[in-house]
């Protein structure tokens, strides 16, 4: 059976106070009995200063990217060599925001998993439509050209291990909301376009939800088959908020 993952991206958010208060609030609050894997995404900024707060506790320390390059003169970013220094495990990479805000390719986000994996680290690839191709019919194309562009480059067996996060980019601030069966039937199709591939990678795979989850939909949410987990947003800025998700694994 999948372990539910929990995974927080921060995003452009924390000051040194603030990550403080939120890693001690999510450790007190996880307690012993946690079933959920939980994982935390800050800055890069604040990575070290996060890797020594979750020392000796069980949650994984993650980064919300890496270059595609291991050195040289790529001024502005960050290595998975850099990163493992700081026993970060995992690299969000694809999300939504870079591939729209800073124009990140599906050729680059490949690149970068395959660096990213060659590492040893866990990447967490991020797919997902736009409102404008939701609504013209267009998502199970989008989805499967953004998996297409690591499984053909590096073939089905670069996805062993790895972590798939569904990002529906139209329910995100858009004021438009994706029901939890509508979320299984992309993670249902993500699975079986892996199963033709290798059906050992598909059943152990892992899919993250990332569509808006929150205390509320989250338990719903991973009931669904194919739903092994969440990646949070803003919920996961709010120990309380974050805590009520991780709760909701069985």
């Amino acid at each position: 059976m999948r372990q539910v993952i929990v995974a927080g991206n921060w995003k452009l958010n924390g000051s040194l106070d603030s990550i403080t208060s939120l890693i001690s609030g999510i450790k007190v609050g996880l307690g012993e009995d946690n079933k959920a894997r939980v994982i935390v995404c800050p800055v890069a900024l604040h990575i070290g200063k996060v890797a020594k707060l979750i020392a000796g506790s069980a949650i994984e320390l993650g980064s919300q990217n890496a270059c595609d390059q291991t050195s040289g003169a790529y001024t502005g970013e960050v290595s998975v060599d850099m990163l493992k220094e700081y026993t970060v495990e995992h690299v969000i990479l694809g999300h939504s925001e870079r591939r729209a805000i800073y124009g990140e390719t599906d050729a680059l986000v490949a690149a970068k998993f395959k660096t990213v994996k060659d590492a040893g680290l866990t990447p967490i690839l991020c797919v997902g439509e736009t409102l404008e191709e939701r609504e013209s019919g267009d998502t199970e194309n989008v989805v499967a050209r953004q998996l297409d562009a690591v499984i053909e480059t590096h073939g089905i067996e670069a996805m062993d291990g790895c972590i798939i996060a569904y990002e529906p980019v139209w329910a995100i601030g858009t004021g438009k909301t994706a029901s939890p069966e509508q979320a299984q039937e992309i993670h249902q199709f993500i699975r079986e376009k892996l199963a033709a591939k290798s059906a050992d990678i598909a059943q152990k795979t892992q899919i993250l939800y990332g569509g808006s989850v929150n205390g509320g939909n989250a338990e719903e949410l991973f009931s669904k088959a194919d739903i092994d987990g969440g990646l949070i947003g803003g919920a996961s800025l709010k120990a309380e908020d974050f805590l009520k998700i991780c709760s909701a694994a069985k």
